[in-house]
């Protein structure tokens, strides 16, 4: 029975793989711990990054989940008919056990089963590798397309850049993908019209990819032993499909928060292009914003990385409620039709929803100030022109440094009297957009998680530290987040004031303790349940029965982790706090290092 809402559709996906052996995990947070390669969690395979690089998962070798994720590189298309800045990924993997020959009947079977999506077959398009000098042709996954009843004329082969993923890094596991595809009503754009085009006649809803190959650092690839597959379905625009919507917005997954922007601002959703476009916006940012600050690793609005990405997002969402005469508070009135739309399957929204309205209103009042500092700056170039126009690269610096829209400088140029170069505003914000393309493509693309021992050191000294500071702060310290790079470590958690001299040197001491007596390091699998009956910390996000790995360090620390760690604290030789700082209200932020190895 094709599914009419998001939530059925969720479930359905999940019961579809778990029929076929797959266990279900738990989201992981959209706050990517240990990885400074990303901002945010982009696709569901980005937390199973050490599992599909060979680590053994608790829960088997299939798995299944809906992932939170957040991808910021297109966020000046949010508004159009399918760009989103969050969304849903539901997703499938298998770790070294089944690959083609069973995923792909499996996914021509739930897209078009009649109890499942029940699909219109001549409605689908596919795509596969079309091969290189380094790897083959995909044939193998076109012919079992062709095994399924697709003709020949809706396979395409692509070059890499539409059909492989990987490696992660420049080495390591990738391999060619199959694309599926929804042919829309749209005109093809010309003859060689293809999924490759951006048209828009072939929308993306699934896409299966085969990790088969291991690049070497010769640049060569070699067959892997254990293949991997690894899939993701875009809830939203999969839904929009199913229910014959003309947008993700229009569908249930927005009706609420739509529903809230109308009843604030007194307009219309859908009562002119762009008071449509505004709405979208706004619902898509707010959202976006909502779930980074209910994340359990959550993050406050600042000036650099994934704060300043949040900040970016809810001013930008602040600046199109203007549009919209949307009253002051409104970011917070937005934020609790979330957490109660989203609730019962996220519940860590309501665990942090006090943290996420005080910063949307902490926020919304900064932006106030902006506003005024941008008018400021406004006065002091019209000051220093020569001449009647406002050049782009003035109106394009108000925009960037400032956050002032530039169809504010237009209006306060013509009350003045004055023009504004938009060509060259135009021009500037090209430039800016590439490099934000690239920035986000190099950041994606530069590699997940360097998976190695300095990792597994720095990551078990988190483990040591999170254990003195609740030794000698007390047992409310609780981690907020954590980052890892080759030469550090970041480790937030809360605290109400700043640490005195003497603490962060009893702390430093008893990590520096810990180490020194060379405790083993075990893990053993168990459930959430059992983990905290045994008095182990964590952040506990996994789903009731669920399988988790305990990692315990002497008489030390005993936490829930997935890794990855050294086998004894003595590995990391010592151990020293670098900066100790607010990182928002009520957490603060260490930076330590630890000791070079012996060769």
């Amino acid at each position: 029975m094709k599914p009419t809402t998001a939530a059925e559709l969720r479930s359905m996906f999940l019961k579809f793989f778990q029929d076929k052996g797959h266990a279900v995990i738990s989201s992981a947070s959209l706050i990517p711990e240990n990885d400074p390669t990303v901002l945010f969690t982009t696709a569901g395979m980005h937390p199973l990054v050490p599992y599909l690089l060979g680590a053994k998962h608790p829960a088997g070798v299939r798995l299944t989940d809906v992932q939170k994720c957040v991808r910021t590189g297109d966020i000046d298309d949010v508004g159009d008919f399918s760009h989103l800045t969050f969304f849903e990924m539901l997703g499938n993997w298998s770790l070294g056990d089944y690959f083609k020959k069973e995923m792909i009947p499996w996914s021509w079977e739930f897209l078009t089963s009649p109890e499942y999506l029940g699909l219109p077959k001549e409605k689908l398009a596919f795509s596969a590798f079309a091969g290189d000098e380094n790897c083959p042709r995909d044939e193998e996954s076109a012919q079992l397309w062709r095994d399924c009843g697709v003709a020949d004329d809706r396979i395409f082969f692509l070059p890499k850049e539409n059909n492989w993923w990987g490696p992660a890094g420049l080495t390591g596991p990738c391999g060619p993908d199959s694309e599926m595809f929804i042919i829309t009503d749209r005109e093809p754009c010309g003859p060689d019209c293809s999924p490759a085009c951006s048209c828009g006649r072939y929308l993306e809803i699934w896409n299966d990819v085969f990790m088969q190959y291991n690049k070497t650092s010769e640049g060569t690839f070699e067959p892997l032993a254990k293949k991997n597959v690894d899939t993701g379905m875009g809830l939203e625009r999969t839904i929009c499909v199913l229910t014959g919507k003309k947008s993700v917005y229009d569908t249930d997954l927005f009706a609420n928060i739509l529903g809230k922007i109308a009843e604030l601002s007194g307009k219309q959703y859908g009562e002119s292009p762009a008071i449509t476009k505004a709405f979208r916006i706004v619902a898509d940012h707010m959202r976006t914003a909502t779930f980074i600050l209910g994340d359990d690793h959550s993050v406050a609005p600042s000036n650099v990385g994934q704060g300043y990405v949040l900040r970016r997002l809810i001013r930008r969402a602040v600046r199109y409620g203007m549009d919209l005469n949307l009253p002051e508070g409104f970011t917070g009135e937005i934020a609790k039709v979330i957490v109660a739309q989203y609730r019962s399957v996220y519940p860590e929204l309501e665990r942090n929803a006090a943290f996420a309205l005080e910063q949307l209103s902490l926020e919304e009042s900064r932006f106030a100030k902006t506003l005024t500092q941008g008018n400021r700056e406004f006065d002091k170039i019209v000051q220093k022109m020569e001449g009647t126009q406002i050049d782009g690269e003035s109106a394009f610096h108000l925009y960037d440094t400032y956050g002032f829209p530039v169809e504010m400088t237009v209006e306060l140029a013509k009350e003045n009297g004055l023009s504004v170069d938009m060509a060259g505003y135009e021009e500037c914000f090209k430039k800016h957009q590439e490099n934000s393309h690239a920035g986000a493509e190099q950041v994606f693309k530069g590699g997940l998680a360097d998976h190695g021992e300095q990792t597994a050191r720095l990551h078990t000294a988190t483990h040591l530290l999170h254990a003195a500071l609740r030794r000698t702060l007390g047992n409310e310290v609780a981690q907020k987040g954590s980052n890892i790079t080759a030469e550090r470590l970041r480790f937030d958690f809360s605290f109400g004031r700043k640490m005195t001299p003497e603490e962060i040197v009893k702390v430093e001491q008893l990590v520096n303790d810990y180490i020194a007596a060379a405790a083993p390091i075990t893990c053993v699998e168990t459930t959430v349940e059992a983990a905290k009956a045994e008095g182990a910390i964590g952040l506990f996000e996994s789903k009731y029965g669920e399988k988790v790995k305990m990692y315990t360090m002497g008489p030390y620390s005993k936490e829930i982790c997935g890794g990855p760690h050294a086998d004894n604290t003595a590995e990391l030789v010592s151990f020293k706090i670098q900066k100790e700082e607010s990182s928002s209200a009520g957490v603060r932020r260490i930076k330590a290092v630890i000791g070079a190895k012996a060769n």
